[in-house]
């Protein structure tokens, strides 16, 4: 099937037919930032959530100049909490810094809990070393899913010194928390954290086996390359 023009897509946007307006903005994947934002603006306030959905996720992935302030916006303001995780979750695909504020101010604010995760799995995502006191703050969280986020994100901002702080979730009952915690430890490299990885490979749930053998793998290109 033959990619539809810029124009095609406008027109097909305003279509009444949701399936049309979800195939034009899927029709935007391949085109530049600069032509695909103008009109992924044109749903971010479409009837259907699913379509407004993609349309936040894809200013992402998409980044000009005004991606950051329209998801902002969306993040502090949109009455429905789906919303506000995706654009929490997609300024971590923008990866700027200036987004540590705004999603520290959503972590700690936010009374949803898919938006506190979002917005800490995404403070991991932009890498800003000041994130560790919240992300330290969400291990305590009662939601599993956000000491999950917690565990992945203070790997992905390399805080060493957590280590010791993460290591308690070795003997979790959930294999999704070992997983995230070996897949972590792949980051920090301390002998604590070859320990802790020798102790994961031999975990009897595969995925947690396999994350701690390519977490050792890692740190051993870490160290040899030292």
């Amino acid at each position: 099937m033959a990619a539809l023009s810029l124009e095609e897509i406008s027109t097909q946007l305003e279509s009444p037919n949701l399936r049309d307006r979800m195939v034009a903005l899927a029709n935007l994947r391949n085109v530049p930032p600069e032509d695909a934002v103008p009109l992924i603006k044109k749903v971010l306030d479409d009837e259907s959530l699913q379509l407004r959905s993609m349309a936040i996720f894809a200013l992402g992935i998409k980044p000009t100049a005004e991606c950051y302030s329209i998801l902002v916006r969306i993040l502090e303001n949109d009455p429905d909490y789906g919303m506000r995780a995706d654009a929490a979750g997609a300024l971590g695909y923008l990866g700027d810094a200036r987004a540590f504020e705004v999603l520290s101010r959503a972590f700690y604010e936010d009374t949803d809990w898919l938006v506190r995760f979002s917005a800490a799995v995404s403070l991991g995502n932009i890498k800003d070393p000041r994130a560790r006191q919240i992300l330290l703050q969400a291990l305590d969280s009662k939601e599993v899913v956000l000491q999950q986020a917690a565990i992945s994100a203070l790997g992905e901002i390399k805080d060493i010194e957590s280590v010791d702080k993460i290591l308690r979730f070795a003997q979790s009952d959930d294999w999704l928390v070992r997983q995230r915690l070996a897949e972590s430890l792949g980051n920090l490299p301390t002998p604590k954290s070859v320990s802790a990885l020798k102790y994961l490979e031999k975990d009897n749930h595969f995925n947690v086996a396999e994350a701690a053998r390519i977490g050792l793998k890692k740190l051993e290109e870490m160290d040899n390359q030292a």
